[in-house]
């Protein structure tokens, strides 16, 4: 017969062993980043902290925001509420990044037999793997995406160790390659929601201005530079620019 007490341990052992390897794994890679110099005590240990935190916060205080939501995307079309996509993050791991759907049922197959039809708009999204007008995207899509709303799952991701508040992009796995020599040094944090990109001008940017800024994130990364990225990235969101 299992007791309370038993669960009670058990439950706590669990979250203490991810609390532990989410720790060793970010050391682990920091350690391995030797142009950044020493590690602070931010970089190891306070970002994570700080994320789990942060993220806790957001899904107990915003859990009306997420239930509306999801209440909008049940209403406006059929198919489920996440879109759930794989993304790599810290040290090339694949993670299931969640947000919320913003397209109609059928996106992937659609959007291949929409690019055969129109060849600028394979050329748009074989450079920047997004279309400015994407014909897959539903109604409340459009405005979950201008004001970033879709992405507020991902606090679930920056939960459970899979990104940060603050990082660079998550990259899908087609991307790796045009980062070249900085795929190495972009991998070795976790992906962020906030990231230099996102307050500097988003999808509006040249790939290789994102590129220039997932890196240099790396590098100019600590706690005041995250709160900065923070409370700028709020204000994108009430002001959107370049997002779509």
């Amino acid at each position: 017969m299992v007791t309370r007490s038993k669960v009670k341990s058990s439950l706590k052992g669990s979250l203490k062993d991810a609390w532990k390897n989410s720790l060793t794994s970010q050391s682990r890679s920091l350690s391995d980043r030797s142009d950044l110099g020493k590690t602070d005590h931010y970089a190891a240990w306070g970002k994570r902290l700080f994320d789990i935190v942060f993220s806790l916060a957001v899904l107990v205080f915003l859990s009306p925001i997420y239930l509306a939501i999801a209440i909008l995307i049940l209403i406006s079309s059929r198919g489920s509420i996440l879109y759930v996509h794989p993304r790599v993050g810290l040290n090339g791991r694949e993670f299931k990044c969640l947000k919320f759907r913003t397209m109609v049922t059928g996106a992937d197959r659609f959007l291949e037999d929409y690019l055969n039809t129109c060849p600028i708009s394979r050329a748009e999204y074989q450079s920047s793997f997004k279309l400015k007008y994407d014909p897959r995207i539903t109604k409340i899509g459009r405005f979950l995406r201008v004001t970033s709303l879709d992405e507020l799952p991902q606090f679930w991701n920056v939960l459970i160790g899979d990104m940060s508040v603050v990082g660079p992009r998550p990259l899908v796995q087609a991307e790796l390659a045009k980062y070249g020599k900085a795929i190495e040094q972009v991998l070795s944090v976790r992906p962020g929601i906030a990231g230099i990109w996102q307050v500097s001008g988003r999808n509006d940017l040249p790939y290789s201005r994102r590129i220039h800024l997932d890196a240099s994130y790396v590098r100019r990364m600590g706690f005041g530079f995250d709160l900065w990225l923070i409370l700028k990235t709020m204000l994108v969101v009430i002001c959107p620019r370049g997002a779509y």
